[in-house]
């Protein structure tokens, strides 16, 4: 077939060469997750081509592959000096992908390098603003403002920053050790102040049960003959101080003074 064509054609060969450089070059394949930027001449068509079989033309049009998926990257650790004057290392991670492939090629030389470093400078500028007590508690609110910072900055590239997260925070040794210390020394605290608590509300308590015992001296002696009880019921040898009332006690001692006087008289 391709000899009948040459031989039978005038210029055959020539007209070959070009069908089979237009078949070659002209014809290209766009993944679904692909978009196709063409250039005419050096001029942008109006549209992206693709998803599909697209055709240009060879040597007239130049097309830049997009990948419109979700795209992650790492930023690197970060040096950064906290407001209280802490340094430690920080590095997290970028969701992104592009929503407009027009721009993402004419607003910008290389949208990933130019994100990435956004995303580095953005880090090193909002971290550097807050102390290392809201660095370590509030990190997602963080998260959710370094994303909405690049997403505003990227908004004109065709790039939707969906996500950042601060992923490590590296802090050193002294400052490790030294957080250790305030941890254990708060902890102490509130075991201190729980207990006192419970000594305020067991002090209660017995000024209550005094008060009722009080009311009557009934109860008091048998509240002191169930103690007695209670006692000597444990097992295990120990020495056992029991409080003997002193008002007894002088009681006692007139009783027997009086019994002395009247053995004397006799």
């Amino acid at each position: 077939m391709i000899d009948f064509f040459i031989s039978f054609i005038p210029g055959g060969w020539f007209i070959f060469i070009l069908v089979f450089i237009f078949l070659v070059n002209g014809i290209k394949i766009i993944n679904q997750y692909e978009r196709g930027v063409v250039f005419r001449l050096g001029k942008v068509m109006a549209e992206p081509y693709g998803p599909g079989l697209v055709i240009i033309i060879p040597f007239i049009d130049k097309m830049h592959r997009i990948d419109v998926r979700m795209l992650t990257f790492d930023v690197p650790s970060q040096d950064i000096i906290t407001r209280d004057n802490v340094t430690l290392k920080v590095n997290a991670v970028v969701y992104f992908k592009v929503v407009e492939p027009l721009k993402s090629v004419i607003e910008v030389e290389n949208y990933m390098f130019a994100t990435s470093q956004l995303a580095q400078t953005t880090l090193r500028s909002v971290l550097g603003q807050v102390e290392l007590d809201e660095l370590l508690s509030q990190r997602e609110t963080l998260n959710h403002k370094l994303q909405q910072i690049l997403d505003m900055q990227t908004l004109s590239w065709g790039i939707k920053v969906s996500n950042v997260e601060v992923k490590q925070i590296d802090l050193p040794p002294d400052m490790q050790r030294a957080m250790a210390q305030q941890a254990e020394a708060e902890r102490e605290r509130r075991a201190k102040i729980i207990a006192a608590e419970g000594e305020h509300q067991a002090a209660t308590q017995l000024s209550l049960a005094a008060e009722e015992l009080g009311k009557n001296n009934i109860s008091l002696a048998l509240r002191y003959l169930q103690t007695l009880k209670e006692v000597s019921t444990s097992q295990g040898n120990s020495t056992i101080v029991f409080p003997f009332p002193t008002d007894l006690m002088g009681a006692l001692a007139e009783l027997a003074g009086g019994s002395r006087s009247k053995s004397a008289n006799k």
